[in-house]
């Protein structure tokens, strides 16, 4: 199927080609078709000769009905513009123009209509030249009557070519499909239509509507039921999931995960200079017709504050309108549907330099270089494009109930700025540093630019030994203290950039330790001179030498002593050698036994031999005695 939108000025006769073309009535309304003026969208289809199916958008042409107009041409790959050959090109035929050319619509027809009424040659010659201005270029011209049904023939055959040269729909896409209609089908529940522009429907496909998770109950194109629909194609869905009074013109159908709302976008304007916009306009996407906010950033680039969310994408056409002047300011290019915020003094001029060097084109290596670190699920929502293994599958959506009330489910949507400050860049003379230099994810979903990975891999040492330097005491630099000193926003980064010779252990990263600090070494033998080798100082003495539990910990963590109990610590060495002597004991051997063969008190005598009981060097036996193993 192909799909085609009118374009013209009102009363130039678009229904009249329309019914002509088709056998069908485009105007729904009665009022409509009591005023012979098109108010909203018309919708008709018929086969061409060689085979083909077109599907025509009827718009109005009044220009009290532009936005109308505008959400019917919005997702339609080509149009056919109407010109009376009786009244030549006029001021709607000028805004239609101008929409076509905003939208950058690039395959068109000019269909000069009333030829029995006047000479059609100096109409076509006034439209071709207007059009020939635009993307449009110089397209191909044909003069009809829709009365006599003269040039209908030649008409058929030149939208057979103009079909022909269409470009070949983009099947692997995901779906978003503009809804310009919606309204309740007794028996069935609430339908929508719109004209799909990528990817395929089928029937039991669950979408996004909004914040909420909707099921294709029923799927029929040109008023034919179908189990699946692929784009280009009129289509109207039968939705379960939602009412019929929570969608309207202008919201979408969405494959999940595949878009991210928004209410904030950059854009280059083409058309009017940004400087002269006032700050009030109308954006029209898709279907869609919002109110913006408009801040210029250069000459021909801006910064758009929605007043709802729309799922944009980069490289997204829309238009922007001033509804009070009826004046089409331009069309507008999505370069950023995740802008950085513009608080700092001279963020805006600075922004500015960035978007003059975009495209419009989706690029990896171009959005890690300036956001250095972006999740996978949000590359996929910008419209980047990654490889298949790369995207993490939605996850399983609850199954709707065919018999109940269906309000849908409630998403939640997890947006992630990049808050992370940049490191110092790597020395260029130091070499390549370790990791990564492919654009990989380099921890689960997340995705760095290479120098800003590298860069940490670089910095990563450096604060792990600072932190132990400050802290000697401690075991290493909790994972979350270095998270945060990174700037990163995930652990698991964070657990990804470990390497030899740093190593994580509960929780906390060390690097490989030349040694206890000579200042605990110094206390501890101070806490042990002139003691026997199972005597432990008493805690009081310990306080006093300044070893409290933190240093305690630490001496045991580095082999300095052994901790028996919070307080009563044996020198280094003592577990090993209180071994050797009970070995030499008459087995088994009772605690007293023990006490007196290492000259030690009960207070230490009782956890050492339970530490050796946990170690396996003793076995307690039921009477409580003990034997060596």
């Amino acid at each position: 199927m192909h799909v085609l939108a009118t374009a013209g000025h009102v009363d130039h006769g678009k229904s009249t080609l329309v019914r002509a073309l088709t056998g069908m009535e485009p105007d729904r309304w009665a009022e409509e078709r009591r005023r012979g003026m098109t108010i909203d969208l018309g919708f008709a289809w018929t086969t061409l000769p060689a085979g083909d199916t077109v599907a025509f958008v009827d718009v109005p042409g009044h220009e009290r009905f532009v936005p109308n107009m505008l959400a019917g041409i919005g997702p339609v790959p080509a149009a056919m513009i109407v010109v009376a050959a009786d009244e030549g090109w006029k001021p709607q035929s000028a805004e239609h123009l101008a929409a076509l050319a905003a939208l950058d619509v690039r395959h068109g027809l000019l269909v000069v209509t009333r030829s029995d009424l006047a000479d059609p040659a100096p109409a076509t010659a006034q439209a071709r030249a207007e059009i020939a201005g635009t993307p449009l270029g110089h397209v191909p011209a044909v003069a009809v009557s829709g009365l006599t049904g003269a040039g209908l023939d030649d008409l058929r055959a030149a939208i057979e070519t103009l079909v022909a040269a269409l470009p070949p729909p983009k099947l692997d896409e995901p779906v978003r499909l503009w809804i310009d209609r919606a309204f309740t089908v007794k028996g069935a529940g609430t339908v929508v239509t719109g004209t799909l522009g990528a990817g395929t429907l089928r029937v039991g496909d669950e979408l996004t509507l909004g914040d909420t998770l909707v099921r294709v109950r029923g799927l029929q194109s040109l008023g034919r039921p179908a189990d699946a629909v692929p784009a280009v194609a009129r289509v109207a869905v039968n939705l379960r999931g939602t009412h019929r009074d929570d969608v309207s013109r202008g919201d979408a159908l969405l494959a999940p995960g595949r878009f991210r709302p928004t209410d904030l976008i950059d854009v280059r304007v083409h058309g009017d200079p940004t400087t002269v916009l006032p700050s009030t306009m109308t954006l029209h996407a898709g279907s869609a017709a919002v109110p913006v906010r408009v801040r210029p950033l250069g000459p021909d680039t801006a910064r758009l504050r929605l007043s709802r969310p729309l799922p944009l994408r980069i490289g997204d056409r829309a238009l922007l309108r001033n509804p009070g002047l009826h004046h089409v300011a331009g069309g507008v290019t999505v370069l950023d549907v995740l802008p950085p915020g513009l608080q700092r003094r001279g963020a805006a001029s600075a922004r500015a330099e960035v978007l003059a060097t975009l495209d419009g084109r989706p690029d990896l290596a171009g959005e890690l270089a300036r956001r250095h670190l972006i999740r996978a699920t949000t590359l996929a929502e910008m419209g980047i494009p990654l490889p298949p293994t790369s995207l993490p599958q939605p996850a399983a959506a609850k199954t709707v109930d065919p018999e109940a009330p269906a309000r849908g489910t409630r998403l939640t949507q997890e947006v992630v700025r990049r808050s992370a400050p940049t490191p110092n860049r790597p020395d260029p003379k130091a070499g390549p540093a370790p990791g990564p230099v492919s654009i990989t994810p380099v921890a689960g979903e997340w995705y760095a630019d290479p120098s800003y990975w590298a860069a940490l891999f670089e910095r990563l040492p450096a604060e792990v030994t600072e932190y132990q330097k400050q802290h000697p005491l401690e075991p290493g630099m909790p994972l979350e203290a270095l998270r945060h000193r990174l700037g990163l926003p995930d652990r698991t980064l964070v657990t990804a950039l470990i390497r030899a010779p740093l190593s994580m252990r509960n929780g906390r990263v060390a690097a490989v330790s030349s040694g206890p600090p000579d200042e605990l070494v110094a206390l501890v033998e101070k806490a042990f001179d002139g003691l026997g080798p199972f005597a432990a100082p008493e805690a009081h003495a310990l306080a006093d030498l300044g070893l409290g539990p933190r240093q305690l910990a630490a001496a045991a963590r580095t082999g300095l002593v052994v901790q028996l109990t919070p307080q009563v610590v044996l020198a280094a060495g003592a577990v090993d050698d209180a071994a050797a002597i009970l070995a030499g004991l008459p087995q088994p051997f009772t605690l007293s036994e023990a006490r007196r063969a290492l000259d030690t008190t009960r207070r230490v005598a009782v956890p050492l031999l339970e530490l050796l009981d946990r170690r396996a060097i003793t076995r307690r036996l039921p009477d409580d005695r003990r034997q060596v193993r």
